[in-house]
């Protein structure tokens, strides 16, 4: 039954470290008429892309966030129902006090500049925060960048509210060497008069540097970057500052592999719906190796190595004709045989194109599989998502000369399925001998694929 009072769609809470969240497109136009969990409209974060569900039925009477804007967790976005006269423009609406105080930090780290800092008052007491930097609260995100990079926050220069240290301010610290501010010098109480200092010699001006226009020059267009575009940008420089990068690569027989494959295929997409594509073996194998292999699938943190008796799986996928990616994680990867996997990793993957994931569904990663052979590549050296220790690069599996023994011990050449896999992995971590040996034990198991064993 259509909702007879006024009902408001907010921008929800896609997870603890996101505190806003962009308009991408509106499903539904002012005056249309809209049900209980049909789709209303498409958001994005720097964590995933997804659809919004209606929260309720009637008539969509307002909408007060446009396509394209960016808006805080809690804004209200548009009112179902009602006569919709009396909403508030989402400038003058105050978002809903976050339900815990990771929340409210999480707020504040993402919008450090929302309010002017009040003019210097005789601070009242308060209690202590639950959580803090030695000056103020710090976010889970801050925490977590200032463990993977050993910083200590409280040395850190925070521009937030109250002196917060927000996102930006960790990462510029990083980014600047982690050097802090020296700290005033009182001035002597009865300092001595002392003569004038000689003039400084004027400075020679700056080198001009080239600014960005702010026109687009003859053929140019400008297009303004998403929230997930920024994000994987922001992410990937990270990793490049964090983690010392190194690619060893090897080739694999697939032999063994293909024929299993042609034989499963049929069977797997008329009863399940699956394709059991390359991909699927590579990543059961891996699981099973990355068991042998635990700080591949660990971590730093800090000045700790932490390992796991599980693996969660993450597979880049390609979105928006390459202008979007996410890695969307199968979780105990361990605990599924060949046919659980291709199932796992079929349905995330068509929710990743479909913007159904959660944001639960791209966070916990311990090791991240990217598949560009698909389009035909050979060969690449990907960059770690972090704070994962490695990396592996699946490419294109290509029919090749290759020297194997006949039946009496003879070498020969044969035409071969092969296919090239690298892994990155971090230096601070994985040596390379360590990264070798993974590599020649996933190409053993790959190439004596045991049908039974998987």
């Amino acid at each position: 039954m259509a909702a007879t009072e006024a009902i408001d769609v907010v921008m929800p809470q896609m997870g603890v470290s996101v505190s806003e969240g962009t308009i991408t497109k509106w499903l539904k136009q002012e005056g249309d008429q809209v049900e209980s969990d049909e789709p209303l409209l498409e958001i994005s974060t720097d964590k995933v892309d997804t659809e919004v569900p209606s929260p309720g039925s009637g008539t969509l009477t307002q909408i007060l966030v446009q396509e394209g804007q960016t808006v805080d967790v809690g804004t209200k976005l548009a009112v179902i129902g009602g006569d919709g006269a009396a909403a508030a423009a989402p400038q003058q609406e105050a978002p809903p006090a976050p339900a815990t105080a990771e929340a409210a930090a999480e707020a504040d780290a993402a919008s450090p500049a929302e309010t002017p800092a009040p003019a210097a008052q005789p601070a009242p007491a308060a209690a202590p925060a639950a959580s803090t930097n030695g000056k103020t609260f710090v976010s889970p995100v801050v925490a977590k960048i200032a463990s993977e990079h050993g910083v200590d926050p409280s040395q850190v220069q925070g521009t937030g509210r109250g002196g917060r240290v927000t996102k930006k301010d960790i990462l510029n610290f990083i980014e600047s060497g982690g050097s802090t501010p020296p700290e005033p010098q009182p001035a002597a109480a009865a300092a001595a008069p002392q003569a004038p200092a000689p003039p400084t010699p004027p400075q020679p001006p700056a080198p001009a540097t080239a600014q960005p226009s702010a026109q687009p020059a003859v053929g140019e267009t400008f297009e303004p970057m998403t929230a997930m575009r920024k994000g994987i940008a922001e992410h990937m420089r990270r990793s490049l500052d964090t983690s010392a990068h190194v690619t060893s690569a090897i080739e694999v027989d697939m032999s063994k592999v293909s024929a299993i494959r042609a034989k499963l295929k049929k069977e797997y997409q008329q009863s399940y719906g699956v394709n059991p594509t390359y991909l699927i073996f590579v990543a059961r194998a891996a699981t099973e190796t990355l068991r042998e292999y635990p700080w591949i699938n660990g971590e730093i943190r800090g000045d700790q190595i932490v390992t796991r008796p599980f693996v969660n799986l993450g597979f880049a996928v390609e979105l928006q004709d390459g202008k979007g990616l996410i890695v969307p994680v199968v979780k105990n990867a361990e605990a599924l045989n060949l046919l659980g996997l291709a199932k796992a990793v079929t349905d995330i993957a068509q929710r990743a194109r479909d913007k159904k994931l959660l944001p639960d569904e791209v966070q916990g990663g311990t090791f991240t599989i990217t598949n560009p052979g698909g389009y035909g590549t050979f060969h690449g050296t990907p960059v770690i998502s972090q704070p994962q220790a490695a990396i592996l690069g699946t490419y294109a599996v290509v029919k090749r000369p290759w020297v194997v023994q006949d039946d009496l011990g003879e070498d020969v050449i044969a035409i071969r399925p092969i296919m090239n896999l690298t892994l990155t992995y971090d230096h601070r971590l994985v040596d390379g001998a360590l990264a070798g040996r993974f590599l020649r034990d996933l190409r053993e198991k790959l190439q004596s694929w045991d049908e039974s064993a998987y």
